[in-house]
């Protein structure tokens, strides 16, 4: 129920379809709700947004682990007639190195979801989290921002962001990084961790690193960073949060075999339809093209309702033939969609004349795309002949680099599992 399933479920919702929502967790709302902190995204705002989509019709069931409960294959079983796998990439990374095992060790995924989701920043909760007086985040994405933000915000003296390239090369977005320097982030860059230092009761006392330098461009368009010999040195920290990025939990994967997968345990799906390997099975966000954003995410989730919609009228408009060939007129009550069915148009809707269909229990619905406004207004002159985006990249790097005293002062979609089944409704008639 993350942002790419609440899309495509709410899409389906509005075109007719009794629709699904399989939900891992005990709430609702994926990344939205266990990823984002509040302080950039309300809670309440994702509790009108679902909201909005059960105001649909849709049926979100909560603490169904789909690839446990049910597996992709039963849920046809059960009457379903697609499903769309939006569960994202939410399993954490981590560096590799000796100390991660250490107490005090958390990875952004799980810290931010015990605060988030768990509640563990509130007395009336029995969450329970560990935030130390000395806090280093490695790695410089959003996510890093949002966890060093986070330990700060629940009263750690110094939280410090460690990462190996410099400014330049974070791929933070440049607000992000502007937000944490203001609230008194430190930066220690073009550094590199090399082991997790613990005491003998077996928690953190420190991060052992490296110095490095920007080399060669690597496969990313980045400089590549080198260690310097010699340059090793520790930083006093009594909390490590490794933010590294994320990659495809297995737990839904690993029990349907018949599922195409890439290297990284992404599902392989049409980046236009995001139809499967599996007929009927179709998947989009970060379960196919890895960590990303939420907008990507629910443009997968639209995308997938449209494919979703297209291939459940062809196969109506297939069987209505088919019946009309062989002499009969009945009603085609499995799949409870309308008919006739017309030939369905690829014109979107900033094309004239374009005509879509909305599918109900037993009515088509046509209706005709809105009247788009020509925007006449002359493209404002960017300032200083550059982009706001350029802009902030050059305030960014005009930065003065940090001072070498200074040490440290967060792809829907964490275990989330939302997978979205599509069923047609049947029984009375519904035109939404």
């Amino acid at each position: 129920s993350g942002p790419g399933g609440l899309t495509c479920a709410g899409d389906l919702a509005k075109m007719g379809y009794g629709v699904t929502i399989f939900e891992a967790f005990h709430d609702t709302g994926g990344v939205l709700r266990y990823g984002i902190p509040e302080f950039r995204l309300p809670k309440a705002i994702v509790d009108r947004e679902v909201d909005y989509v059960k105001s649909l019709g849709v049926n979100i069931e909560l603490n169904m682990v789909i690839g446990k409960v049910f597996s992709l294959e039963e849920l046809f079983d059960r009457g379903f007639d697609a499903v769309f796998v939006a569960v994202g990439a939410g399993a954490p990374a981590f560096l590799g190195i000796e100390g991660e095992n250490l107490v005090g060790v958390y990875s952004a995924n799980e810290f931010l979801t015990r605060v988030n989701l768990m509640k563990a920043n509130r007395r009336d909760y029995d969450t329970p989290v560990h935030v130390g007086r000395r806090v280093a985040v490695i790695g410089a994405g959003n996510v890093s921002m949002d966890a060093a933000r986070t330990a700060q915000r629940l009263g750690a003296d110094e939280v410090t962001i460690v990462y190996r390239r410099s400014w330049e090369e974070m791929p933070a977005r440049a607000a992000e990084v502007i937000h944490a320097e203001h609230e008194g982030i430190r930066f220690q860059l073009l550094t590199s961790p090399t082991s997790i230092l613990g005491d003998e009761s077996g928690r953190v006392r420190g991060l052992e690193c490296i110095r490095m330098a920007l080399g060669e461009p690597d496969a990313s368009g980045r400089r590549r960073p080198v260690p310097l010999p010699g340059s090793e040195f520790e930083i006093e920290c009594d909390m490590v949060i490794p933010a590294l990025g994320n990659k495809a939990n297995p737990l839904l994967t690993s029990n349907s075999p018949a599922i195409k997968l890439n290297p990284w345990g992404n599902i392989v799906a049409d980046r236009e339809t995001g139809a499967t390997s599996i007929p009927g099975v179709f998947a989009g966000g970060d379960i196919v093209i890895g960590a990303a954003t939420v907008i990507e995410a629910m443009g997968a989730g639209k995308r997938a309702a449209r494919a979703i919609d297209h291939g459940a009228r062809r196969r109506s408009h297939d069987s209505q033939a088919s019946s009309t060939a062989s002499g009969t007129a009945t009603r085609n009550t499995s799949s409870a969609l309308a008919a006739p069915m017309p030939e369905i148009p690829t014109a979107s809707y900033n094309q004239s004349g374009a005509v879509w269909y909305r599918v109900g229990a037993t009515i088509s619905a046509r209706f005709d795309p809105p009247k788009l406004r020509t925007n006449t207004r002359a493209a404002p002159t960017p300032i200083d002949g550059s982009s706001i985006g350029s802009r902030m990249r050059r305030t960014r790097s005009a930065r003065p680099a940090p001072r070498p005293a200074a040490t440290a002062r967060y792809s829907a979609s964490s275990p989330s599992n939302a997978a979205i089944s599509t069923r047609t409704m049947k029984g009375s008639a519904r035109n939404s």
